[in-house]
């Protein structure tokens, strides 16, 4: 079996480090939830979409190594891995912020993977099966090209469009239950619950 897993928001967290910076920068106040979207939404409301442009640039970028895992995703790579699964990472994002300094995102997300998703000093995915892609088209074609029996995101936009491969089944990673009107995916919480199922599929029948 193969499964493919988005990066940003699936694998990698960002609603502490976003409250961090910030805080820091002065942005928002330091009573603003400790989540990405109420940064996102604070700054909206006060008119600075500039100023959160490049807070994503800067996080993505000079920051990245500070993000962190969700809780439960190493876990299910070790299992995945033991279990005798391939796992790829296949993600869109821009090469390079809209706004402010030029940080490579790409290299920055590859030395994220080189330093957290590790397992006795062993990386838990093959840098040969982790694909950074420009745009969502060019990342779908990669979920098709890559032979994923499995496709695990954060985005439905990813899981139901038109050219999501008919051989991948999605599966949609929905932490804190934004997506709950979609009965049509197969939607879970945690990691721990995802693990569970791929245990359920990989379980001899009896």
């Amino acid at each position: 079996m193969h499964i493919g897993i988005d990066f940003d928001n699936t694998i990698v967290s960002y609603d502490a480090l976003f409250h961090k910076v910030a805080v820091e920068q002065g942005a928002v106040p330091g009573e603003t939830p400790r989540n990405k979207n109420a940064v996102r939404d604070h700054l909206r409301q006060a008119g600075r979409e500039p100023v959160w442009t490049e807070m994503q640039g800067y996080v993505y970028g000079a920051r990245m190594d500070e993000a962190a895992a969700y809780e439960g995703v190493l876990e299910f790579m070790r299992w995945a891995r033991d279990a005798g699964l391939r796992l790829s990472i296949v993600s869109h994002k821009t090469r390079h912020p809209f706004m402010g300094p030029r940080y490579d995102l790409h290299a920055a997300a590859r030395g994220w993977i080189e330093h957290h998703l590790l397992a006795g000093g062993r990386a838990l995915i093959d840098p040969q099966r982790v694909h950074f892609e420009l745009t969502k088209e060019e990342k779908l074609a990669r979920i098709a090209s890559a032979g994923c029996d499995w496709f695990i995101d954060d985005l439905p936009e990813i899981l139901q469009a038109a050219a999501f491969p008919a051989t991948a089944r999605p599966l949609l990673f929905d932490p804190d239950g934004h997506h709950t009107a979609l009965a049509a995916l197969n939607r879970m919480a945690t990691w721990r619950e995802i693990r569970s199922h791929f245990e359920s599929l990989c379980s001899p029948k009896s």
